[in-house]
């Protein structure tokens, strides 16, 4: 298909979608450009399609067909935007569907119906509840709503609304039904309630998590903007609330049973937020960093009240022509954006920040303009890599700290220096200036002198602790940044340097990517030295991220050979969760039990063992498919240390019988099944589970072992399994070779 036909086609499905006829005839008007015998063509074909959706109406009507036969769902809009007089358009208030009861529409997306419902059991409370429109029902559109409920379902996270339920109506209509958000959009939140930027930045760091708990998900927004960010108050305390992954792209799960796929020249998301890779039209090269640019255009709105491009001017431009603006003009700085505005909006936007022009524009220049514009960099790989490397820039800011937007110049680490330790240069000031003054005095005030040395020694000490702290707070952002610049040598050396104590989020990941980069070349010593000191500063990152962690050493102490080392390293992983099991202890049940362990280990790992089967059966009754499976692998090796060999067989048979197969944990299972065999005396069933086991892990281990992904496998993923396929090698093969 050459340019020409594929454009009149883009042109064509673009003009058919838009249900009202003024505006298709503007649209057509721009996009035809003066060309009138495409525009002639065009709507040639848009007559010739009201023509056939009329005749299949009218012959329906002649051989009195049902509604329900029609060649088409109900409320299927015709060529002119409106669905036939009899059908119809969608859900009316009052309706029940399953357990809910619409109460009010309030809201509509691109291509679903939201409503306020009421579910009745088994609890009673409010929900949204969101519907497909009707007549919509296209496989793409069902595939982009499905794998909007299946975004949904794999967040757990407070600023991000939870999904309840999901099932279908009576007329075959997917809906799914989630928390109701009662809130307003975030800007307007802002404006309304006048905060300040550093009320403004806490909640939009708020959202960089939530984005961050997506991405690590697998999942991208890929339409971040303010009407999706919702503020719903508390407590009395405002809260963000991350909704609408209508057009999520999920970067390796699998969110639909149906395909997802995007049209080449079809634009997914809100032009004043869309990313240059977005604006590109190429589907196949969006990452995360795409949402990492649209919160760098949130982040613009928030601190200016403009977007660094203005929505309707680029509607008005055209496609072709804001595709070439997003892709190539760069936007202004805010705080130059903010100086070219008319006296009267400029003083309305610092008006609504609680400050006064001149101070609004002074806030933003400097600091502030680096990290916005580093988010919204064309070229993806200058750009924050993480939604949290981008939080931790403003909680820089916002702590006087050099931000790492620019290279830090001494001159600029001197005078951050100097405004987070205002007190200690002033006292260090006031101490020289008594000593001076004493040595002018008269020998009868020399006690008082004598004081005087002695706290200007005190200061001089505390002054070298501080400048101390800022040397490894400095080495430890230079680590950060060759971490970004994948220079891990560099960063390594760096850290050779520092000795942390304190909690450090920015400290963690910079521990937490030496580490696995010196585990992925097989230098277990010094990765376990890495992930050692990332288990000491790691407490600010979570249960989640934190158990993640303690994934990470166990194998590296093992495969070092330091048995003596993961020893103790298991009994302090329990110490520490054991108090309080919670959604992830399955991880520590099974980091605990990769080398055989006494029964009073074991025993100690009770609680953890009975919180691993709780919620293994709620993802079980939820589907969550993936973490029902790799829960099963932990207590099926729970099952077999404790000599349970039949119970820790049929965990790995529920593990393998699951769909979506996953490589590295169905290795674990087949091992751990392979053991349990072999101790039930079946020792066929024991030879072919360990052969399945080694083809997959042989099969990875051929090429270079990689950090991996959540729903791939990480690489101590395959290191658990290839540890466990060593220990049941050693008792089947021996068995074998007995007999």
């Amino acid at each position: 298909m050459n340019a020409a036909t594929q454009r009149e086609e883009d042109l064509f499905e673009a003009a058919r979608q838009m249900a009202d006829a003024a505006g298709r005839r503007d649209f057509l008007e721009q996009a035809c450009a003066g060309d009138s015998a495409l525009r002639a063509r065009i709507e040639e074909l848009l007559r010739a399609e009201a023509d056939a959706e009329r005749f299949f109406t009218e012959g329906a009507s002649a051989l009195n067909l049902s509604t329900d036969s029609l060649p088409f769902p109900r409320g299927t809009p015709t060529a002119a935007g409106t669905p036939p007089a009899d059908l119809p358009t969608e859900e009316t208030v009052g309706t029940r569907i399953g357990r809910y009861k619409l109460l009010e529409r309030i809201g509509e997306g691109g291509c679903g119906v939201v409503y306020m419902a009421e579910q009745e059991e088994p609890v009673r409370r409010r929900v949204a509840l969101k519907i497909i429109k009707l007549g919509m029902e296209t496989k793409s559109v069902i595939a982009r709503f499905e794998a909007e409920r299946q975004a949904l379902a794999l967040m757990d996270h407070p600023n991000i609304a939870r999904v309840f339920d999901a099932g279908a109506t009576d007329r075959g209509s997917p809906y799914f039904v989630m928390e109701l958000v009662r809130g307003v959009r975030i800007t307007e939140f802002c404006d309304q309630h006048r905060l300040g930027i550093r009320q403004r930045l806490d909640l939009f760091t708020q959202i960089c998590h939530a984005i961050q708990h997506a991405h690590q998900k697998g999942v991208i927004h890929r339409d971040i903007k303010p009407s999706n960010i919702m503020i719903a108050p508390q407590d009395g305390v405002p809260v963000p609330k991350v909704i609408d992954f209508g057009i999520a792209k999920a970067t390796e799960a699998r969110l639909a049973d149906r395909p997802l796929v995007t049209a080449d020249a079809q634009l997914i998301g809100t032009p004043a937020f869309m990313s240059p890779e977005q604006a590109a039209m190429s589907g196949l090269d969006i990452d995360t960093r795409s949402d990492i640019y649209s919160l760098g255009v949130l982040l613009y709105e928030l601190l200016t009240g403009k977007t660094p491009f203005d929505g309707k001017e680029l509607l008005k431009s055209g496609v072709d022509e804001m595709r070439r603006t997003l892709r190539e003009k760069e936007p202004p700085r805010p705080s130059a954006r903010l100086s070219a505005l008319p006296r009267v909006e400029l003083i309305k936007a610092a008006e609504c920040r609680q400050t006064e022009p001149a101070r609004l524009v002074s806030l933003l220049r400097g600091d502030l303009d680096w990290v916005v514009m580093r988010a919204l960099e064309k070229d993806r790989t200058r750009r924050y890599e993480t939604a949290n490397g981008l939080a931790m820039d403003i909680l820089r800011y916002l702590s006087n700290e050099p931000v790492m937007a620019r290279p830090p110049s001494r001159l600029y680490r001197f005078r951050k220096l100097v405004r987070r330790n205002r007190v200690v240069f002033a006292a260090a000031g006031a101490v020289a200036f008594a000593l001076v003054a004493g040595l002018g005095v008269s020998t009868w005030l020399f006690i008082k002198e004598r004081e005087a040395r002695h706290r200007a020694v005190a200061a001089e000490q505390q002054e070298i602790r501080l400048r101390r702290e800022a040397e490894i707070r400095e080495k430890l952002t230079q680590a950060a940044l060759f971490v970004s610049q994948e220079r891990y040598d560099g960063a390594d050396n760096l850290l050779r340097e520092i000795s942390l104590s304190q909690p450090t989020v920015e400290g963690a990941a910079v521990f937490r990517s030496v580490g696995e980069w010196h585990a992925l070349h097989n230098r277990w010593q010094l990765a376990a030295d890495r992930f050692a000191q990332l288990l000491r500063v790691n407490d600010l990152d979570g249960v989640d991220v934190a158990t993640l962690d303690y994934l990470r050493l166990g194998p590296a102490l093992i495969e070092l050979g330091d048995t003596n080392g993961y020893g103790r390293f298991r009994q302090e992983a329990i110490a520490r969760f054991v108090g309080t099991p919670g959604p992830f202890a399955d991880r520590i049940v099974k980091i605990s039990l990769l080398l055989p362990a006494n029964s009073r280990l074991i025993e100690s790992l009770g609680p953890l063992a009975e919180a691993t089967a709780k919620s293994r059966a709620e993802a079980d009754a939820s589907g969550d498919v993936f973490l029902a499976a790799w829960r099963s692998v932990s207590l099926a090796l729970f099952e077999y240390r404790r000599a349970n060999y039949a119970g820790a067989a049929e965990w790995c048979r529920r593990c393998v019988a699951y769909p979506q197969f996953n490589a590295p944990r169905a290795a674990t299972a087949r091992a751990i099944l392979a053991m349990s065999c072999r101790q039930l005396g079946q020792l066929k069933d024991a030879r072919s589970e360990l052969a399945g086991s080694r083809e997959i892990i042989e099969s990875k281990f051929r090429s270079e072992l990689d950090r991996g992904t959540p729903v791939q496998g990480f690489w101590f993923d395959w290191a658990f399994a290839r540890i466990l396929l060593r220990e049941a090698t050693a008792l089947v093969e021996t068995s074998s070779g007995s007999q």
